[in-house]
């Protein structure tokens, strides 16, 4: 029998600005809102980002992630999945500050440098809410997201080793998911790994399906069975790209870090609206939706009475 499906859901991300859309959530209140939504809706995993709430500019401060996270574990079971990909920019100890601070049953933990560019949103708006926003974008285009092998050894052994979580693996390119093997290779992780495949972000991997065909089968040849994969796509890409990886047996995220649309040309109302018409597709196709304690399961994680917030 096929397995059930993982949904994560991403409701703020540090990518998209507070002018693209009305429905993004940025304060405190707003993420706790969306991320208890989205669980009742059908998302086992939270991955979570953290914003200043007066201007909505991404924020790593473990004080705003301890405004949400206990309002979202006492509102919901889902998997709190705290970033360590922060915002674009910051410096590897800010962006791994508030998974440090609540040591939550995941993290994210991106396996590779590359290139990030957001700048072509600039030329989707010219009345921008915050000062901050165009400079944001605009220092993209001279900008490499670093994550090196120091990078990665240091998060796997001060939160995995340190704090018992468990990593979404973000995987932006092929020579990523050989990062990963390599940090198998040394011990540092333990199966089962949870990669996340990533589609569309200009810098990485395009969202073309044959791309998607190629990572697969070359994380099940690095992998084999010690592994849970997902897949998420940018922007317009998003819904056809998950319905692809769970039509494949795979796992998949939606949210409006990685998309603020539902579709063609229509902004996403909510978080919990994406995640419903995902569902609505996977249950569709004849798939069970993972509920959170088989996503726990399933991934070996540690449990949520041994966080800290």
């Amino acid at each position: 029998m096929p397995k059930s499906v993982i949904i994560t859901c991403a409701p703020t991300g540090g990518i998209h600005t507070p002018t693209m859309s009305p429905h993004l959530p940025v304060t405190p209140e707003e993420i706790a809102q969306a991320s208890i939504e989205a669980a009742a809706a059908g998302a086992a995993i939270i991955h979570l980002h953290a914003r200043n709430p007066a201007t909505g500019r991404p924020d790593p401060s473990p004080e705003l992630f301890q405004q949400f996270m206990p309002q979202i574990s006492a509102g919901c079971d889902a998997v709190l999945n705290v970033s360590t990909g922060g915002g674009l920019g910051m410096t590897r100890e800010e962006r791994l500050r508030a998974a440090v601070a609540t040591s939550p049953e995941m993290a994210s933990l991106n396996v590779g440098s590359l290139n990030f560019g957001i700048f072509p949103m600039l030329d989707k708006h010219t009345n921008w809410k915050h000062d901050w926003e165009p400079s944001f974008l605009e220092m993209t285009r001279d900008f490499v997201f670093k994550n090196t092998f120091a990078d990665i050894e240091y998060v796997v052994k001060e939160l995995g080793k340190g704090h018992g979580t468990k990593f979404e693996f973000e995987c932006y390119d092929l020579g990523h998911l050989y990062n990963l093997a390599w940090v198998v290779d040394q011990g540092w992780v333990e199966p089962p790994f949870f990669v996340q495949m990533v589609f569309g972000v200009l810098g990485g991997v395009g969202a073309d399906l044959d791309n998607l065909l190629h990572m697969h089968t070359v994380a099940d040849k690095l992998f084999g069975g010690s592994y849970e994969w997902s897949v998420l796509a940018a922007g317009r890409h998003q819904m056809p790209f998950a319905t692809q990886a769970a039509m494949l047996g795979g796992n998949l995220r939606v949210g409006m870090e990685d998309s603020l649309y539902i579709g063609p040309g229509e902004l996403a109302a909510s978080n919990a609206a994406q995640v419903r018409k995902i569902r609505g597709i996977i249950t569709e196709l004849g798939h069970d939706v993972a509920t959170p304690a088989q996503a726990r399961q399933r991934l070996a994680l540690k449990g949520a009475e041994h966080v800290t917030f």
